[in-house]
């Protein structure tokens, strides 16, 4: 099979990534993933992309096979992934079209597999900083690069979906701390950390929340919309941050479960 250093899942609508592409099938113990991985070569380094949702949105983020997702990609030898998702913001100064590479994160999601060890092998990772230092450089100094509206760090608010919030609920997340908000970064992100991958977030902002004073409610079909008119700009960033990315590890990712039984 072949193999795969860096690994990518698409958000919504991000669904041709690479040139070129070799499709492989992976089996894993949670099932099929969201659909074939393809692999390629950005800038020397061999990249495995997969669509989260499935290729044709099949799978609304409560359902997505996450733990398979995960485990497929370490199968593959990926041991970094980038998480690119659309976001709604929860602040008026994060305006739709940034990109926000989020530092910290907040879990309001409620029925999903959260976890690779249901027992009897039991762990307890410590999470304090989900996202990789390594890899959040790599996207904060494209971006800078490229010119690209960005902030460097934000809080993360994942729910459960697949409805949006209501305005209470919103103005919550805001109250909390949350400066966007998504569907699937959880438990996306905690299961990389278990299978000890690298993981960093890019949330491409397509609305402001409905919490947000004077803000309409938003429909999926506009935030499809705003999404698409900026993937160029998403392609590009993951396409400049790849071949930045550290040959070698020098976060602590890759030792998460020392000491965590």
């Amino acid at each position: 099979m072949s193999r795969a250093e860096i690994g990518v899942f698409g958000g919504s609508g991000f669904y041709a990534f690479l040139d070129d592409p070799e499709e492989v099938t992976v089996e894993t113990p949670y099932g099929a993933p969201s659909a074939p991985i393809t692999i390629g070569t950005i800038g020397g380094r061999r990249v495995a992309f997969l669509p989260r949702h499935g290729k044709d949105h099949e799978f609304p983020p409560h359902l997505v096979p996450y733990r398979a997702n995960v485990w497929a990609m370490k199968d593959l030898g990926v041991t970094r992934l980038f998480g690119p998702s659309a976001a709604g913001s929860l602040r008026r100064d994060i305006a739709p079209k940034t990109f926000v590479v989020s530092d910290q994160a907040i879990d309001f999601t409620k029925s999903r597999a959260y976890t690779f060890f249901d027992g009897p092998v039991t762990t307890h990772v410590s999470f304090a900083d989900p996202y990789c230092p390594e890899l959040r450089a790599s996207l904060v100094a494209s971006a800078g690069d490229l010119g690209i509206e960005h902030r460097d760090g934000g809080t993360m608010v994942v729910i459960e979906g697949p409805r949006f919030s209501t305005r209470a609920e919103s103005k919550m997340f805001a109250q909390v701390g949350g400066d966007v908000i998504g569907m699937t970064q959880f438990p996306e992100v905690t299961l990389a950390r278990e299978a000890e991958l690298c993981f960093a977030n890019v949330a491409l902002v397509t609305d402001y929340d409905v919490g947000v004073d004077g803000i309409a409610p938003v429909s999926h079909h506009e935030v499809l919309k705003v999404f698409g008119e900026n993937i160029e700009a998403l392609r590009d960033l993951l396409f400049a941050a790849i071949p930045g990315v550290p040959s070698e590890r020098g976060c602590t990712c890759g030792r998460s479960l020392a000491g965590s039984s």
